[in-house]
């Protein structure tokens, strides 16, 4: 569909995807050797991979990560919560999470934490456009 023959100025939900990839770790170094902001921020950015399967976002620009820890051994612990305790898609957003750092890190484990308890406040603005973009009034 032309551009011109869309009806709203909002961007549609495929203008959102984001096609480039975290900056790779300088020249000549390898993973374990990159320091630990550098691999908090890779991971960070994977953890973007994972998307609530409710509200189509992924959980980095939902608020959702309140923390994320990578030791020297790379085992990763992420403090984590959920848009409701009562969340039925729990394990799959844990599996789907465990399987994207798998790849970089020895273990990782998340906690689920509930206080504070998460709102609209968390979500960054790339959340608020995703949302917008899918009919959500945020």
């Amino acid at each position: 569909m032309p551009m011109e023959s869309y009806p709203f100025e909002q961007p549609r939900p495929s203008d959102l995807v984001r096609d480039d990839l975290p900056d790779a770790p300088k020249a000549g170094t390898t993973w374990a050797e990159s320091s630990k902001e550098e691999k908090k921020a890779v991971l960070l950015e994977g953890l973007k991979e994972v998307v609530d399967p409710e509200l189509m976002v992924n959980v980095v620009d939902l608020g959702l990560v309140y923390d994320l820890d990578i030791d020297d051994d790379l085992n990763v612990t992420i403090d984590m919560t959920l848009t409701s305790a009562a969340c039925p898609l729990t394990d799959q957003i844990e599996w789907e999470a465990q399987a994207v750092l798998g790849q970089l890190a020895r273990s990782v484990t998340i906690n689920w934490i509930w206080m504070p308890p998460w709102n609209l406040d968390m979500i960054t603005e790339d959340g608020r456009e995703q949302l917008r973009a899918i009919g959500f009034m945020i």
